[in-house]
């Protein structure tokens, strides 16, 4: 199936962001600022150009902050559902099982708000799955300091837990299939499972991004993004 006509994304954004604080007692991590603009905005901007129309975006801590400054996405030309889960996150799989009810069947685009890229989501969108057979397809970027050890192996294609091919860490950027959750009840779980569980089928297919790409856990790491990009953009 051809991921060109991708029109739903969702933005995982239900996170505490407790390596985050103080910043993020009065502000969601994903509302927080590089280079003048909220950290998920860098997002939405970037799916609205891929030619995503509908967005679903998990939240949990100080939810209500979420509407209020983003409104209903018409600014992007989109169109945002806020999928709340309560007091305590759902996570990953969880989440995504929730919002299933606003991403329909095809393939969609699923982020975490908390990370900053260059990738190209249109590229992403006109990817998709190949061949009608993935349940997921994952973004895989060369291992951080941080995360030295990575997650997946990449074998041309494909990913696995273990065996041949490079380990990468997983860039949470990926277009995925509902089938992915397939026989998972509603509650909290990880999404980990469900990659394992798609290796193991051999549906779970992969590719390397060697640009930028920061995950902002820390206000260091805010501070150090936010600074590379604002240069970046003084010199465009």
């Amino acid at each position: 199936m051809s991921g060109a006509g991708i029109k739903h994304a969702l933005i995982f954004a239900a996170g505490r962001g407790e390596r985050m604080r103080p910043l993020t007692d009065a502000t969601p991590k994903p509302l927080l600022k590089v280079a003048g603009k909220r950290l998920i905005e860098h997002h939405l901007e970037k799916l609205a150009l891929a030619g995503v129309r509908e967005v679903v975006i998990n939240t949990s801590h100080l939810a209500e902050r979420f509407p209020a400054a983003l409104g209903d996405g018409a600014r992007w030309d989109l169109r945002i559902h806020y999928s709340y889960e309560g007091p305590t996150p759902l996570e990953t799989g969880g989440g995504m099982r929730r919002a299933l009810q606003w991403l329909g069947d095809a393939p969609f685009i699923a982020v975490s708000a908390d990370i900053w890229s260059d990738y190209d989501y249109a590229q992403l969108a006109a990817r998709g799955l190949p061949a009608g057979d993935a349940w997921a397809h994952l973004v895989m970027v060369p291992n951080p300091d941080f995360h030295a050890r990575g997650d997946f192996f990449l074998d041309g294609a494909r990913l696995f837990d273990d065996g041949a091919g490079e380990r990468l860490t997983f860039a949470n950027i990926g277009v995925y299939r509902a089938a992915l959750l397939a026989g998972q009840a509603e509650g909290a779980f990880k999404l980990l499972p469900m990659y394992q569980r798609a290796m193991r089928a051999g549906k779970l297919d992969g590719e390397r991004y060697d640009g930028a790409w920061w995950n902002v856990g820390t206000p260091e790491q805010l501070a150090q993004l936010d600074a590379a990009v604002s240069r970046q953009r003084a010199c465009a």
